[in-house]
């Protein structure tokens, strides 16, 4: 009897997923979704590698909201092209904003890329790539912050008509999750370590409409503060138009809802807000904010603002500038007006010189340094309850209930005081403030 003999196979190694992420925190998001699907199908997957393989399917998820974003990632784009035509990374592949605004003429241009896909195509991106849509996974996640924070996107798209805006062509009609899903979802990260989490939306304050006939967004903060180990839930982006008060209620009402509030404003001359199509007016803007500071007296209120928008007067811009230096907003950022195509606005002359728009946003920014600092050495001697995010050199760094990461105040705390850990929650005695940063000593229990 012959003995057989089969041939030797080598294993083929399996490719390495490394996801690039550009944009915004619902891209990071988005990225972290990905990233948890590729996980459950037991595919490698690393976030932003910097050492590639020659096996690595590069995913890149663009952004496509304004000028500089969509250049940053066309120019990601090319750089993993010539990547792979120099046989350095396997395959290259696009989603996101900018895929899903651009695809024709990305793939015209950049045809080296494997596939394109849009925002909404996450099952046929992933079986592009030999893995699963699995929907046990809802909820589940391999975040890319660190565990203790979260950005807990509850909504996707936008019906805001806002003129100057291009995210309803990128991420279409808004659509809720369920209560019962990101409860879910919550549960998972809390059980994973996430003490914070951020909840983002294109607009919040329509969260439930779609849905549930109505705004609930109040019903999902006390649904979502009831989630053991959730410590801190904090809003960002609220749409002032139709603002629902109630949610004012359950931030009073729960101490783990952060006394905090993105609410980007945009302008506040009249003929700006009407041309912007906000559904809204000066007056109105005025009420509000002095509503929401009544209701919560010590509530911190973040905005952005645009400069430069189409027709945009050196009146209309001083407006803007005394009412910012009159309000006294906690944190504020100011950006240039951008002419997106096929936004309402790109129908208007983008009239205002590049330059004028830059020394605008430089004169707002001013101001608000200024008021930065008078609110933050008003802090001084006062101790707040802090999150340690991270070491830098000498310093721990952490934020308050009154900050976000990246764009608002940071803590710095001596990293010789061993008792902090990146993720605790520490009491900090402020000692010393700057414009944007503040530093202070933990007081021992």
């Amino acid at each position: 009897m012959k003995t057989k003999y089969t041939k030797s196979v080598p294993l083929i190694n399996k490719p390495r997923v490394n996801v690039v992420t550009l944009g915004c925190s619902k891209n990071i998001h988005d990225s972290e979704v990905l990233m948890g699907q590729l996980k459950g199908n037991q595919m490698e997957v690393v976030h932003e590698a910097s050492n590639i393989q020659e096996n690595d399917i590069v995913v890149i998820n663009t952004c496509g909201f304004i000028d500089n974003a969509k250049q940053e990632s066309i120019d990601a784009i090319l750089q993993y092209s010539e990547l792979k035509d120099q046989g350095k990374i396997n395959k290259v592949i696009v989603t996101g904003c900018l895929s899903e605004r651009y695809k024709p003429e990305l793939q015209a241009e950049i045809p080296s890329v494997d596939a394109y896909f849009g925002t909404n195509d996450l099952p046929d991106l992933l079986s592009s790539i030999g893995a699963d849509y699995r929907h046990e996974l809802l909820g589940e996640r391999l975040l890319t912050t660190p565990s203790h924070f979260s950005y807990f996107k509850i909504a996707e798209g936008c019906n805001r008509p806002c003129s100057f805006c291009a995210i309803p062509l990128m991420r279409g009609k808004h659509v809720s999750k369920s209560i019962d899903d990101l409860v879910k979802e919550a549960k998972f990260l809390a059980s994973n370590g996430t003490k914070e989490l951020i909840l983002i939306a294109q607009d919040l304050t329509y969260y439930g409409l779609d849905i549930y006939g109505k705004r609930n967004l109040s019903d999902l903060m006390r649904h979502l503060s009831d989630v053991d180990g959730i410590e801190w839930i904090r809003l960002q982006y609220a749409y002032p138009s139709g603002f629902p008060m109630d949610i004012l209620d359950a931030m009073n009402e729960r101490s783990n809802i952060c006394n905090y509030l993105d609410m980007p404003l945009q302008h506040i001359s009249d003929p700006m807000l009407k041309s912007m199509r906000r559904g809204t007016t000066k007056q109105k803007q005025i009420d509000l904010v002095n509503a929401i500071r009544d209701k919560v007296p010590n509530i911190a209120l973040r905005t952005t603002l645009i400069c430069g928008y189409p027709d945009e007067t050196e009146q209309d811009f001083q407006e803007m500038l005394e009412w910012v230096e009159e309000t006294r907003f906690d944190r504020l950022g100011c950006f240039t007006y951008s002419h997106e195509e096929k936004t309402h606005a790109h129908t208007l002359a983008d009239n205002v010189p590049q330059e004028v728009k830059e020394e605008r946003v430089e004169a707002i920014m001013e101001v608000q340094q200024g008021i930065s600092y008078e609110i933050n050495q008003s802090k001084v001697g006062n101790t707040y309850k802090v999150l340690v995010d991270r070491v830098d050199g000498d310093y721990f760094i952490g934020r308050t209930e009154y900050d976000s990461p990246e764009v608002d105040n940071e803590v710095l705390i001596s990293a010789a005081d061993s008792y902090a850990r990146i993720g605790d929650f520490v009491q900090v005695k402020i000692d010393r403030a700057e414009d944007f940063d503040l530093y202070g000593e933990i007081v021992r229990k």
